[in-house]
């Protein structure tokens, strides 16, 4: 299935001590955004929470940390994020972005919002878990979906 959207790009700034999921889970909101993915983010964080593939407990690291890459989907219907981090020596570790990550001296982020989309996460017989459904917002509808900071 193919859905199509023009993209808007917002641009966002968190500060030491925030806690990067719970920031971006707030912008979601704050924003009342249908549909929005992440484009690039650099910054560095004193404390990365992830959840690790097949794993369900979180990981808990503490020290200083590059942030390599984060990556993901982001709606008021929840939202999906894996971030990748690296340490002073260079050795990365990555996964599913949990709350616990704080922010060090900075988190800087290019949002893209997608008007004409809605991400909904449904039930997947397939997976077992709620999974991403993407689906066009109504023309009346797309209003709310361009946020700008």
């Amino acid at each position: 299935m193919h859905t199509a959207s023009s993209l808007q790009v917002v641009a966002l700034r968190l500060t030491p001590q925030q806690d990067l999921k719970i920031e971006l889970d707030a912008y979601v909101q704050q924003q009342n955004l249908e549909a929005a993915c992440i484009l690039t983010c650099v910054g560095s964080l004193t404390q990365v929470t992830l959840r690790q593939a097949n794993q369900s407990a979180a990981t808990v690291y503490s020290g200083h940390f590059e942030i390599i890459s984060l990556t993901g989907v982001m709606s008021k219907y929840g939202s999906h994020y894996h971030l990748a981090v690296a340490d002073s020596a260079g050795q990365t570790s990555g996964g599913h972005l949990l709350k616990g990550c704080l922010i060090y001296t900075t988190a800087e982020l290019v949002v893209g919002l997608m008007p004409q989309l809605s991400f909904r996460r449904e039930p997947d017989p397939t997976t077992g878990f709620r999974e991403l459904t993407i689906l066009p917002v109504q023309p009346d509808q797309s209003c709310s979906a361009r946020a700008a900071l």
